[in-house]
């Protein structure tokens, strides 16, 4: 199963909720979007807050507990990071550790991977950060070792950044564990992903994503895949209020540089805009954020029911 419809909690800053209490939020927030529709949970992979919601210092949960935790909590929605930083971790370790949550959450594990980019949390934190095309070599390394890995066989790279030898990976619960790049490089992610990936999150301007559909199956014709086996979706950030009034105070705390991603209005009209911009483009999916107010009970069930006509 793809991703039509999928909740992201990139926020775990809650005002009166202790720390103790935080992961009962997101746990309501999981099964909210389990109940209204929504086909897969999601979180991001970082260790600091993200500019333009909030300071580095703000509450982050690591993602594969998280997600861990998360699949005793559901039973149906999928469990994915959007997406993975391949610079924190292992390759053959991080095959382990997304199979794990395959096996203990029944087979609703998706593999989010992308390259790498948030230079403080590596500088902080001792991860190596290098440049930009070395980011993308160790990403194409990782997946030539993470992708049979994931396949029922075993990985073996003798690499420049990596290496593996015959790394094995048991249990599985299955031998098609979907493999998610998220991301928007034409030149360098596109053809990754045509070449590994099941899906392609793209993050992007909406001006721009139409050219980007266009683009990343050209990726795929290239060398011969059909571009209709590679899913797409994209990720959106609602300003989601009860009322317009609402709406139009949530969309007031939108960072600048995220104008161009987000979506402002009641749940019928950004679904509506969804629509037209999103699903109009050629994208097969939705990830939607609520950084503002998800965690507040029935709002992620009223989006829910609002997208769901829209990605049906």
């Amino acid at each position: 199963m793809t991703i039509r419809l999928g909740y992201q909690i990139p926020n775990f800053s809650y005002p009166g909720v202790p720390n103790e209490n935080l992961f009962d939020t997101v746990v309501a927030q999981a099964r909210e979007a389990e109940s209204s529709g929504f086909d897969t949970v999601l979180v991001m992979d970082h260790f600091y807050q993200l500019p333009g919601i909030g300071e580095p210092e703000a509450a982050m949960l690591e993602a594969y507990t998280t997600l861990g935790a998360l699949a005793s909590a559901t039973s149906t929605v999928q469990l994915s990071t959007l997406v993975t930083g391949n610079t924190y971790r292992n390759p053959a370790l991080l095959a382990k550790t997304v199979t794990a949550l395959d096996v203990v959450s029944k087979g609703r594990a998706i593999l989010g991977i992308g390259a790498g980019w948030y230079e403080r949390e590596h500088h902080d934190m001792g991860f190596e950060f290098g440049t930009f095309g070395q980011r993308f070599e160790r990403l194409e390394e990782a997946l030539t070792i993470i992708t049979p890995m994931l396949r029922g066989e075993t990985g073996t790279l003798d690499g420049t950044w990596y290496q593996a030898r015959g790394a094995m990976n048991n249990p599985r619960v299955r031998d098609d564990l979907p493999i998610m790049l998220g991301g928007s490089g034409e030149q360098k992610t596109f053809r990754l992903a045509a070449r590994f990936a099941d899906h392609m999150n793209i993050i992007c301007d909406l001006d721009v994503l139409a050219h980007k559909v266009s683009v990343l199956r050209q990726r795929c014709e290239e060398i011969g895949r059909d571009p209709a086996t590679l899913a797409t979706s994209f990720l959106v950030m609602g300003m989601v209020g009860e009322n317009e009034q609402e709406a139009k105070e949530l969309g007031a705390t939108i960072p600048d540089d995220r104008r161009n991603r987000a979506f402002l209005g009641t749940p019928e009209q950004v679904a509506e805009q969804i629509q037209e911009r999103v699903i109009g483009a050629g994208i097969d999916g939705v990830c939607i954020n609520l950084i503002r107010n998800g965690h507040r009970p029935g709002v992620v069930s009223a989006v829910g029911a609002a997208l769901k006509p829209v990605v049906a």
